[in-house]
């Protein structure tokens, strides 16, 4: 019998789910289970939060078979998903697991912090654009675009702004004739003023006859803003905002350096046997 197998037959008998504490009391009453090891505790644990439903870290495994029971006893309690009728299943899928910070796994602490850290520079990138001049941000967005792969090369792309007849920021050139077009509009706003739905239709009767446009902005759209954006008839138009925007900053190291990489390992069961 494998850990998750003594795992899954301790949980099938008890229907109110039990912490990762007493599911190791049972596997070792029970004996269903030899561990090798002074702490059997973290192996079970492990186990648990890398087959439970809603947690997502680098060793998460795919298939689920638990789900955390909230509000009890101060830690999660773990109840087997099969044990579960249908109809709450769903109710199981939509949960947000409530974890206290000793439930969670090293690599979920990883997960956790680097999300913070994450977060912090995306932070500090929109306050430094917001820092800049408008034509910073005008030639950040085109540059982001292109390292982005669009455009048929690294000189695809052009800052126009004001020389441009209708307000277009940028143009990205799909082919060296600049046959299909991608027309660019940045807005440079506080967090406090969203994109509304005139500067939509504004920027749509701006692009003309080309049928590709991208909103920037360091802010946010309204529901009006992206209802118009579905609603256009012949023009594709995406919308960026400051949240997306820093997330392709990130990945595509415009205006950050990587300046040191983490590995997470999960165990080769192939190579060391079904854990």
């Amino acid at each position: 019998m494998t850990i998750l197998e003594a795992i899954k037959t301790v949980l099938s008998k008890k229907k109110d789910g039990l912490t990762c504490k007493e599911i190791t009391n049972h596997i070792l009453s029970e004996k269903l289970y030899t561990f090798n090891t002074a702490d059997p505790n973290s192996i079970v644990g492990h186990s648990l939060r890398r087959h439970c439903q809603g947690l997502e870290f680098p060793s998460a495994h795919p298939v689920k078979h638990f789900y955390i029971v909230s509000g009890k006893r101060g830690t999660a309690v773990y109840s087997l998903i099969d044990s579960i009728c249908a109809t709450s299943a769903n109710d199981v899928t939509n949960r947000h697991p409530v974890s206290s910070a000793s439930d969670l796994l090293p690599e979920e602490k990883m997960q956790k912090y680097y999300n913070q850290h994450k977060e912090s520079v995306k932070n500090q990138l929109l306050d430094m654009i917001l820092n800049n001049d408008p034509s910073f941000f005008e030639h950040l967005v085109v540059k982001l675009l292109l390292a982005l792969g669009y455009g048929y090369g690294t000189d695809a792309g052009q800052v126009v702004g004001k020389s441009h007849d209708g307000g277009i920021d940028g143009i990205i050139n799909e082919d060296k004739l600049g046959l299909d077009k991608i027309y660019i509009q940045a807005k440079r706003y506080a967090s406090s003023h969203n994109v509304g739905c005139k500067e939509i239709q504004a920027f749509s009767g701006a692009m003309k006859k080309v049928t590709k446009g991208v909103f920037i902005t360091t802010s946010s759209f309204t529901k009006d803003a992206r209802k118009e954006v579905l609603e256009q008839v012949g023009k594709q138009i995406v919308l960026i905002d400051g949240s997306l925007l820093t997330d392709l900053m990130l990945r595509s190291g415009i205006g950050v350096r990587c300046v040191q990489t983490f590995g997470t390992y999960e165990i080769d069961t192939d190579f060391l046997g079904t854990a």
